[in-house]
């Protein structure tokens, strides 16, 4: 028995899509974008990225494996929403502890089921991404469309979605320390940097350069978050301060916050780039990468010019910026996630070159 539709998406376009609610109920104004992965939808539900995003997945069933407590890639995941064209609510998955809609529940996270994913697809596909109205199924389209051209999208996410105070993470006698500004940070960023014998040092997004400078790190990362990167003026100015004076790794929007402390730009994309599956070439060796990716920006690649960057990396789909390097200061950072939680696990030597970077640091610091 198919269950009549209770819920529907009204985009700011006027287009309607019905649907069954799972999860939360609670009626939301979003972003609407997709995602083109055919496995992780918990990563992508506990992914900060998804900040205020609702998130239509290409693959028709969703909820069949549940969820696992090792899987997380947050504590407390703050996506907007899922839509998806089947939920299954009876996982099977030995591992499996608790249904995806228990979860989306607990944290208010809103679910529509039974959508037409491939019309909804296409349609951000062709038209963009854009607001869009989670709702009672009976509620008026001239309503739906009046709230949502009164709405303002905030420009807070990366602090809502930040750690308030420090983190320690890893043996006290590591080899390397690194300084990892949270701006929304994926757990198995942090995972790919214990494995390599760091500690960590995880702080807010809005530390000064002066307190990151005296915890003495060998190395700074700079993570992944929701966004426009020009939102967090702050985490650009501490950046900026901090640059030729220790290695920086960047990973998405800690890529394009480095881009933008050297001086470059970035824009929004027509639809952004979400899944686990795009081709990045690495112009220094000729080697495609298969790429995991989650952003709605990109770096200007006309901007690059009158900064000491260059490009190490470029989308095959869209020819956009994916990797940039400044060898002169230590510095580099793409676009994708070498985590790769869900994705590919061919990028993780960018985590071995973030290693050798203070290696060499440290070396040429004994000599000097």
């Amino acid at each position: 028995m198919v269950n009549a539709p209770d819920r529907k998406i009204i985009l700011e376009d006027g287009q309607e899509y019905y649907g069954c609610s799972f999860g939360s109920d609670a009626e939301k104004i979003l972003e609407i974008v997709f995602n083109t992965s055919m496995v992780g939808y918990q990563e992508i539900l506990s992914d900060p990225s998804y900040t205020d995003q609702a998130v239509v997945m290409t693959y028709p069933l969703i909820g069949n494996y549940g969820m696992a407590a090792d899987d997380y890639e947050t504590e407390t995941p703050t996506i907007g929403a899922l839509i998806v064209r089947e939920y299954n609510d009876e996982p099977s998955n030995f591992r499996a502890e608790r249904t995806l809609g228990d979860v989306m529940r607990e944290y208010g996270i809103s679910g529509i089921s039974g959508v037409d994913t491939r019309k909804l697809n296409r349609s951000i596909r062709d038209f963009g991404s854009r607001k869009a109205l989670l709702t009672s199924a009976d509620t008026p389209l001239s309503e739906g469309l009046s709230r949502l051209r009164d709405y303002k999208a905030p420009k807070d996410a990366v602090s809502r979605v930040s750690c308030r105070e420090m983190r320690e993470y890893g043996p006290k006698d590591a080899r390397f320390h690194v300084a990892a500004i949270d701006c929304g940070m994926k757990q198995n960023i942090v995972r790919s940097l214990l494995a390599r014998g760091c500690r960590v040092t995880v702080v807010p997004w809005n530390t000064s350069a002066e307190e990151i400078r005296t915890l003495r790190p060998d190395g700074l990362f700079i993570s992944n978050g929701p966004g426009d990167p020009t939102d967090v003026p702050e985490t650009i100015g501490t950046v900026r301060a901090l640059l030729g004076t220790l290695p920086v790794f960047g990973i998405c929007l800690g890529h394009q916050i480095i881009s933008l402390a050297y001086g470059a730009k970035t824009y929004k994309l027509k639809f952004g780039h979400r899944g686990g599956n795009h081709p990045v070439m690495d112009l220094t060796t000729g080697k495609i990468e298969i790429t995991s990716q989650n952003h709605s920006y990109a770096v200007e690649e006309e901007s690059l010019l009158g900064t000491p960057l260059t490009v190490t990396h470029r989308n095959l789909l869209d020819q956009t910026v994916e990797g940039i390097r400044c060898e002169k200061d230590r510095v580099f950072s793409v676009q994708y996630h070498p985590e790769s939680a869900p994705g590919p696990q061919d990028s993780g030597h960018l985590f071995d070159r973030f290693i050798k970077m203070m290696e060499e640091a440290s070396d040429h610091a004994e000599k000097n």
